[in-house]
């Protein structure tokens, strides 16, 4: 390889690796911590805030190289994972998700985010639609509100009866114990906010255009239901913790916070080392002297608008 290449191979390395922490400052775009015109921390902010968001971005790259070494510890020991995060409506769920799941294999680390049960899925066993979504050896997955909607949203909704509200309480110790006893570890996570805190995410999300589509009616009723809904997690987390899966509360009123202190519990969790990678050599290309490369058809390819 000449010195040329050599240095154009270089830059488009740097590139990528330029575009990939370009995906960190988009994502940041959504809580809206940039200025969008220059994708740099917005001008009006203070020296000790952006010292602070420095320092946000160092810890939470350190986290999720560690969270690379966790997924190939997994992998190599067949361990099986099941995260639950449940919380308040904008309590912050999906950034730690995202967080969690950015730089990791979708095949190994996946996100099940249940929509509401179909006609045919109510007349199931409750854990029913849940069970399919359960890790194999080497697996983790990272429920996005999961069976513990029927001790919040359907109790307080009255989209379950008293009885099946009951039934859930006396099964929910046990499914889990099992689900335990078959070699899965289970982590459930609540996140808290305060009442002030979910009413600003809310008033952001409905002034927000890129944000709008995360406010549901039902979302909207939450918060007006918000002392309905405190009861129904107290009932929860004191009927459903138990020692083989216990509740974890995360305080999310600083969203960051929340997700670099969530991703270092998480962590704690599992007795991983780092496993050791056999050395990765790229071979050479093959070269053939009766191959010619065909033209694509100007009328498929996609236009070059940028």
């Amino acid at each position: 390889m000449s010195t040329v290449q050599a240095t154009d191979l270089s830059h488009r390395v740097q590139r990528d690796l330029t575009d990939s922490y370009d995906e960190e400052l988009e994502m940041e775009l959504d809580d809206r911590d940039l200025d969008p015109e220059t994708l740099l921390p917005s001008p009006t902010r203070s020296e000790q805030e952006k010292e602070a968001r420095r320092q946000y971005f160092h810890e939470l790259f350190r986290l999720q190289a560690e969270l690379v070494k966790l997924q190939d510890w997994v992998v190599h020991t067949g361990h099986k994972v099941v995260i639950l995060f449940e919380g308040r409506d904008a309590a912050g769920k999906g950034g730690v998700i995202k967080r969690i799941a950015q730089r990791l294999n979708p095949r190994v680390c996946r996100v099940a985010a249940l929509p509401a049960p179909n006609n045919r899925e109510r007349t199931q066993w409750y854990f029913q639609r849940y069970v399919s979504h359960l890790p194999a050896a080497g697996e983790i997955v990272l429920f996005d509100r999961s069976w513990y909607n029927r001790a919040g949203v359907e109790r307080v909704m009255g989209f379950c009866t008293d009885d099946q509200y009951e039934e859930f309480f006396q099964t929910v110790p046990e499914f889990e114990r099992m689900l335990v006893r078959s070699g899965i570890q289970l982590i459930k996570y609540w996140f808290s906010i305060s009442d002030e805190e979910q009413n600003a995410r809310f008033l952001s999300r409905i002034h927000d255009p890129l944000k709008q589509w995360k406010l549901s009616p039902m979302d909207l009723e939450s918060r007006r239901r918000w002392e309905e809904y405190t009861r129904a997690k107290e009932i929860m987390l004191e009927r459903t913790h138990i020692p083989e899966a216990r509740w974890w509360v995360v305080q999310g009123v600083d969203k960051k916070r929340a997700r670099l202190n969530c991703i270092h519990h998480l962590l704690q969790q599992m007795p991983y080392v780092e496993v050791e990678r056999p050395v990765i050599a790229l071979p050479e290309r093959e070269y053939h002297d009766d191959y010619v490369r065909r033209p694509v058809p100007p009328e498929i390819i996609v236009p070059e608008v940028f």
